[in-house]
Parts: C-alpha cells; sequence; structure tokens
C-alpha cells in the first residue's frame, strides 16, 4: 500500500486526502445527529391516525394540540397498513385490526385502551324484512368489512347462534361500499360501526343484533415501536391530551356533538345519537386486556381466517397506563 500511495501523483494524493477527510466529517456528523436524536432532539410533528368518529376525532376537532400532524383513515385495517408503512406514529382502532396486524408481522404495540362500547356496532336490516334473529339470515348474504372490530362481531353471532361462516354468504366491502350495496338490496345485512350506524338508521331500517354479551368493541391505540421508544415523552404528553379531551366530551355532550359534527360532515342529530352510544372513557392496558385480544386472535385462527400462531399478548405495553387511570 505505501508504494502505490508514493507513485501517485501528487493532485491524486491531495484529492484522495480531501476525500478521505470529508467521508470523516460526513461520518462525525450522522453520528452526532443520531446521538442528538435520541437525546430528545426535533424529531419533527407526531403523526397521528384517526378515523371518523372515533376519540381521535375529537381531539383533532377540538385542537390546540401543537406539534402533531393528523391522517384520516376509513378503517382499522387501512389505518395498520399505514403503521407498516411507516406512515403513521399513533393510531386508534377497534378490536380486529391489532389482531390481523399481528397476524401480518406489522410492528406495533398497543398502549391504550377503553371501556368496553357493545352497543357502537350492529347489524342492519330492512324493515319490512322477515329476519327477526340473527340466526334468521342463514344462508342469506352478509356484509362488513374485513379485519374490523365487525369482523369480530359476526364471528361472536355465528357461535351463539350455532352457525359457521359456512351457513353465511359474507359480503366484504368498506363502509362506504357497504351502504349502497345495504340500500340496494345487494346484501341482507350490514354489520357496521358508528358513526356508520347512525347515518344508516333511517326510516325502513332496523337494528337485528348489536355487540351486547357478545363483544367489547373496546377501542385500542396502537403506536409505533419507534415511537414508544424514542419519543416517550411526546406520546405521553399527546396521550394526556387525548384523555383530557375524551373526558371533556363525556361531561360536555352537546357541545361534543357540536365540536364533532363538522369534523364528521354528519348533521348533529346523527352526531349525538352516535356519540351517546359509542362515546365511552379510555382505559389502560393490563394483563386482562392482553388475555381478551388473546382469545380473539386464537378464535380467529381456529377459524382460519388469519395464520398461526401470533402472540398479540407480548404487544400490550402498559408503560403509559398513569395516563388513562
Amino acid at each position: 500500500m505505501r508504494t502505490l500511495w508514493t507513485n501517485r501523483p501528487p493532485h491524486r494524493r491531495l484529492l484522495t486526502a480531501v476525500l478521505a477527510t470529508v467521508a470523516l466529517l460526513v461520518t462525525a456528523g450522522v453520528s452526532a445527529c443520531g446521538e442528538s436524536a435520541d437525546a430528545g432532539g426535533d424529531r419533527g410533528a407526531l403523526r397521528i391516525g384517526y378515523q371518523r368518529f372515533g376519540g381521535l376525532s375529537l381531539v383533532k376537532a377540538r385542537g390546540a394540540t401543537p406539534g402533531v400532524t393528523w391522517s384520516l383513515f376509513e378503517s382499522g385495517p387501512a389505518l395498520t397498513e399505514a403503521l407498516k408503512a411507516g406512515a403513521i406514529d399513533i393510531g386508534q382502532v377497534g378490536e380486529a385490526p391489532p389482531v390481523f396486524a399481528a397476524a401480518g408481522k406489522i410492528p406495533f404495540s398497543i398502549i391504550g385502551t377503553s371501556v368496553p362500547i357493545p352497543q357502537g356496532e350492529a347489524v342492519l336490516v330492512k324493515a319490512d324484512s322477515p329476519y327477526r334473529t340473527f340466526a334468521d339470515l342463514k344462508g342469506k348474504t352478509v356484509a362488513l368489512n374485513k379485519g374490523s372490530n365487525v369482523h369480530w362481531l359476526l364471528v361472536r353471532l355465528l357461535e351463539a347462534n350455532h352457525l359457521t361462516l359456512k351457513d353465511i354468504q359474507v359480503k366484504y366491502l368498506k363502509p362506504a361500499e357497504g351502504r349502497p350495496a345495504f340500500d340496494s338490496g345487494q346484501v341482507d345485512a350490514w354489520v357496521i360501526w358508528d358513526p356508520y350506524f347512525a347515518l344508516a338508521e333511517q326510516p325502513g331500517v332496523r337494528v337485528l343484533a348489536d355487540a351486547t354479551g357478545l363483544a367489547s368493541n373496546r377501542e385500542y391505540v396502537l403506536a409505533a415501536p419507534g415511537a414508544v421508544a424514542q419519543r416517550t415523552d411526546d406520546v405521553r404528553a399527546f396521550l394526556q391530551r387525548y384523555r383530557e379531551v375524551t373526558d371533556w366530551g363525556i361531561a360536555h355532550p352537546e357541545e361534543r356533538a357540536s365540536t364533532l359534527a363538522p369534523e364528521l360532515k354528519i348533521p348533529q342529530d346523527v352526531t349525538s345519537r352516535a356519540l351517546a352510544r359509542s362515546a365511552r372513557p379510555l382505559a389502560p392496558v393490563t394483563p386482562a386486556i392482553g388475555d381478551e385480544l388473546q382469545a380473539i386472535t386464537d378464535s380467529f385462527i381456529a377459524l382460519e381466517l388469519i395464520p398461526g400462531p401470533v402472540d398479540i399478548r407480548s404487544r400490550v405495553d402498559d408503560r403509559f397506563s398513569e395516563v388513562f387511570r
């Protein structure tokens, strides 16, 4: 190596030395930036994924949440795909999306939940239909969003009525697709959650069953592992705001509806009806919550709706539990 160096022309030796020095400085700069970020430097806005009507939509509508950006998703499965892509840091979903996401190897932690909200999802049929119980839908077409909270409700309804997935015709439709299919009679029943549930409660529509006694229909707060580990204080501050706004809304139902209706772009009376049954306090994650989610996961595996095994208990992270107590 010494012979090769001394045989190079002087200008080549100078260029090599300059490039080596620049490389050393760049490497040092990158290292310094990494250390600064780990020490709590400015990492940009915390990216929040929310759905229409969920608790986070009220936080957005209330404003005064500096340091965050917002992304709207039609359903929980779409939101978990954004987590997979690294597009959001925190999001709020129902019961089944974490299960399907975990089965899909999407990295996330479960950092918060809510008390049960069973009245917030239901099976809708036409008022003049002959169906009086869910069992009457045997052989009929039932629409729902695949991998959403209502997917678990469907499983529980089938079990409760001694039916299997083979006894009905399941049509997987997103909410924007499900409503016109239901209205036009292309499907016999629609399993849906608020506010789409409340929007569909028009003359000529009847609630066949809700999740009472079958499914908890909790909200779950999911977070990207990097945000939890590297932006712990930012996440905690946002969750505190989430808790404060949720509690404010429960204490002020009329103001809550008037605040949220413009954000949702739906009538205030519909918003009020949906909120009256679906807005509930947040709650900390506990081992019991992990057990509840694991039971849901194991049922989906047994039905071969997702591949197993899946250990969702290990996704529960209680480091922010004090915020929700």
